[in-house]
């Protein structure tokens, strides 16, 4: 047997390597991993006995070679291709061990070149792996280092590899190359084609992270997959704590979100994807303090976001009631004190807390998948426009603004009221406007009066309106659009509300 290995990771390659020339097997091997096994005592000749032709064009061709991969694809079962071998000396190559030049990790460094970056799209790797893909059945072929255990476990014990094994591997050499090319096609389509947002042919390249322990309910399995390089929440450390859950991941992702978008410190608690707390404040516990206490009995098993440090007195304040999770940029010594005492309850610092990851928003539906971009905000409330006769105060405002940028993440038809920096009350996922009116003032209560609202899309009619000022709201945010503004605004004038307009919805369905 030959095998043929080019790997640019080489962790457990020398092992494996060792493994193979113990059962006989003439292994061949290229730059690198040539030099490397050789310094541990493998025997392995250069690629270039196999080809009889030498590295050019500083090692981008090398084994772009008939004699590479009519070794690789001859069927062994097929006279004719057998012929070929015979007649051309073509060797024939039954193992490949091949992983890619790193161009994932080339692109997330500080200051790398574009000449840089396309000296690591391998040419020769995913080309070896398909051809030995293509031809499993003759031809082994490993991409991850996982395998070469179970690969030697069944070279030793029966003399070749079975083929549900060659299948298996197979699928990951196709899934590997697949990736590798879809992370390539995504880095460079904003640089190559700037103004075409969503190109003819799109590919996500997605790895697995981790099998959870099931999804939304104990009967469906799940799995995460990180998207490109590791960023967002794929890029975070736990702490302590029980493994991540499907539903723990929605949540987190919600609560961070909202609390990624306030530079003022800040705490947001969700339950069920939408935000029944969150407030900002001079310091992180006051925040998590008016946040809890806006709706004490919803945050109870709920979802933290903290966009400080978690300290002490922050630690103290949330141990009091159970939560699932609390992410936050860091956690102070005390703060990990105080939480060790609960043993299920998961840490997650996320040290580059605000990072902005720019990418598409995706939603499956039956046969497909719809792709938009992150709702995120273009205007200012410097692009607002007042549409009634009184002008909202800057305490108004401020509160608004606060209710606006938790808005994209609350389902709608959705209405909040904030009133000094504080969440008091959340109308979500309901089917029309007034009904979303309605609850979010059920839940305020007392709080209502003197709060503003803010609502993700215009109003249709008045009567939302008119049970708003009823409760002794004050002041109205609210994209405008509708035929009945005129009703809306002659609603809000009689009333002496304020009302503004952003000209951008932000539906959440």
């Amino acid at each position: 047997m030959k095998a043929l290995i080019s790997v640019f990771k080489k962790d457990g390659i020398e092992e494996f390597a060792k493994g193979l020339a113990e059962l006989g097997v003439e292994i061949f091997s290229t730059g690198g991993t040539l030099k490397r096994l050789n310094e541990v005592g493998v025997k392995v000749a250069s690629v270039t006995e196999l080809t009889n032709y030498p590295e050019i064009m500083d090692g981008r061709v090398k084994t772009l070679n008939p004699n590479i991969h009519g070794g690789i694809l001859a069927k062994r079962d097929n006279k004719e291709h057998m012929d070929t071998v015979k007649d051309l000396n073509i060797p024939l190559i039954d193992i490949v061990v091949v992983n890619l030049y790193p161009f994932e990790e080339t692109i997330t460094k500080a200051g790398v070149s574009l000449d840089e970056i396309i000296e690591m799209i391998d040419i020769g790797g995913p080309t070896m792996i398909r051809s030995a893909a293509k031809n499993f059945m003759d031809v082994i072929i490993i991409v991850n280092p996982a395998r070469y255990s179970e690969v030697l476990s069944e070279l030793k014990e029966t003399g070749k590899v079975s083929v549900k094994l060659r299948q298996r591997l197979a699928l990951e050499a196709f899934s590997h190359t697949a990736r590798y090319d879809a992370v390539i096609s995504s880095y460079f389509a904003p640089i190559f084609a700037p103004d075409e947002l969503f190109l003819e042919e799109m590919s996500f390249g997605l790895s697995r992270s981790q099998i959870l322990r099931y999804g939304e309910n104990s009967h469906q399995q799940a799995a995460l997959y990180q998207l490109g390089s590791p960023s967002g929440l794929l890029n975070v450390e736990q702490l302590q704590g029980k493994e991540m859950s499907f539903n723990n991941y929605l949540d987190m992702s919600a609560a961070y979100s909202v609390c990624k978008r306030f530079m003022e410190p800040c705490a947001v608690i969700v339950k069920h994807t939408n935000p029944c707390g969150a407030a900002v404040a001079e310091d992180i516990v006051d925040a998590y303090k008016k946040a809890y206490e806006a709706d004490s009995v919803s945050a109870f098993g709920g979802i933290v976001a903290l966009n400080r440090e978690c300290d002490g007195a922050t630690a103290t304040e949330i141990a009091k009631i159970f939560v699932e999770v609390i992410i936050a940029p860091s956690f102070s010594e005390e703060a990990v004190r105080i939480f060790s005492e609960k043993k299920n309850l998961r840490l997650i610092a996320k040290e580059d807390f605000f990072e902005d990851i720019g990418e598409f928003d995706v939603r499956k539906v039956d046969g497909g998948l719809l792709v938009q971009e992150k709702d995120i905000d273009p205007t200012t409330a410097d692009d607002w426009n007042v549409m009634t006769i009184r002008k909202p105060s800057e305490k108004e405002l401020h509160d608004m603004e606060i209710g606006w940028n938790i808005l994209p993440t609350v389902k709608s038809n959705a209405i909040i009221l904030v009133k000094d920096g504080v969440l008091v009350g959340v109308g979500a996922g309901q089917m029309s406007r007034v009904e979303a009116t309605e609850l979010a003032i059920k839940r305020a209560g007392d709080r209502a009066k003197g709060s503003v609202l803010a609502s993700d899309a215009f109003f249709p009619f008045g009567d939302s309106l008119e049970l708003a000022a009823k409760a002794g709201i004050t002041a109205v945010v609210q994209p405008a659009g509708s035929v009945k503004d005129e009703e809306s605004i002659k609603v809000c004038d009689t009333n002496k509300m304020a009302m503004v307009s952003t000209g951008v919805r932000h539906f959440k369905h």
